[in-house]
C-alpha cells in the first residue's frame, strides 16, 4: 500500500477539495427540497463534455471544459427559471432534465468505439488519475466557490455556483460520487442542531480516506467504493445520532 501513496494522496486531496464545496451546497439543496438537482446538473455538464469530445476537441482540453461549464450554467439557469415559474413541479422537471441529458449523451456516444468507456468515466469518475500538478488550480477554484457560497444567498447565485462546483467535480469523481458527497452527509446530519457542517466535513473526509484505502487493498474501483463507504457511514450516523430532547 505504501507504494500506492503517490497515486492516492492526490486523489484524497481532490476528494477533500470536492467535499469543501459540496457540503454547504448539499445542505442548501436538502433544505430547498430539490435533492436531484445535482444529478441533473452533473449529467448536463457531462453532456457538455461528451458534446465537445464529439465535435473533435481534446477530451481533457480547455475547449471541452468550456463546453461542460457552458452546459451546466445553461442548465442551472433553466432550472432556476422553472423553479420560479412552476415551483410545484420543480422536482419532476429536474428528473426530466436528467433523463433527457443522459439519453442525449448515450446517443452522442453510440457511434464512438470508446463510448462505453467514456460513459463509465462520466458515471464513476477518474479520481485515481488526478495529478498533483492539478491540485493548486483545483484548490484555487474550490476556495473561490466556497467563499462565494458562504456569501451569496440569492437563488440565481446558488444555481450558478452549483453549476460551477459540479462542473469542477464531475470529471474527477463522477456523477454518482458528486451526488453522494452532496446529499449523504447533509441527510445523515439533518437532525443535528449544532456543528452540523463540521460533522458533514468529517463524515465525507473519512469516507474518502476509507474508500481510497479499500481500493488500494482490494484493487476495486475507487469511486464506487467511496460511494458505498459514505453511504454506509451516513446511514450508521443517521441511525445512531439522537438529538437532545428539550426538558
Amino acid at each position: 500500500m505504501i507504494q500506492d501513496l503517490p497515486i492516492f494522496w492526490p486523489a484524497l486531496a481532490a476528494g477533500l477539495l470536492v467535499t469543501a464545496t459540496h457540503v454547504p451546497l448539499g445542505i442548501r439543496v436538502l433544505e430547498r427540497g430539490i435533492v436531484f438537482i445535482d444529478l441533473a446538473v452533473a449529467q448536463i455538464a457531462g453532456l457538455g463534455v461528451i458534446l465537445g469530445d464529439w465535435l473533435g476537441f481534446e477530451h481533457h482540453g480547455v475547449a471541452v471544459q468550456l463546453f461542460a461549464l457552458s452546459a451546466a450554467l445553461a442548465g442551472a439557469l433553466l432550472l432556476n427559471l422553472t423553479e420560479r415559474l412552476w415551483p410545484e413541479v420543480q422536482e419532476a422537471i429536474i428528473g426530466i432534465a436528467f433523463v433527457l441529458a443522459a439519453n442525449a449523451a448515450i446517443l452522442l456516444l453510440a457511434a464512438n468505439p470508446r463510448g462505453s468507456e467514456h460513459l463509465k468515466d462520466l458515471l464513476v469518475g477518474q479520481i485515481l488519475w488526478v495529478k498533483a500538478s492539478e491540485l493548486p488550480l483545483l484548490a484555487a477554484a474550490s476556495t473561490a466557490i466556497l467563499a462565494l457560497t458562504l456569501r451569496w444567498k440569492a437563488r440565481v447565485g446558488f444555481y450558478l455556483l452549483f453549476a460551477c462546483a459540479v462542473t469542477l467535480s464531475v470529471q474527477l469523481v463522477g456523477i454518482y460520487l458528486v451526488f453522494a458527497t452532496l446529499i449523504v452527509p447533509a441527510l445523515a446530519t439533518q437532525r443535528m442542531t449544532r456543528r452540523r457542517t463540521a460533522a458533514c466535513y468529517l463524515l465525507s473526509g473519512v469516507s474518502y480516506a476509507m474508500g481510497l484505502a479499500l481500493s488500494a487493498v482490494t484493487d476495486l474501483p475507487a469511486g464506487p467504493l467511496v460511494v458505498c463507504t459514505i453511504t454506509v457511514l451516513g446511514i450508521a450516523f443517521f441511525l445512531t445520532f439522537k438529538p437532545r430532547v428539550p426538558t
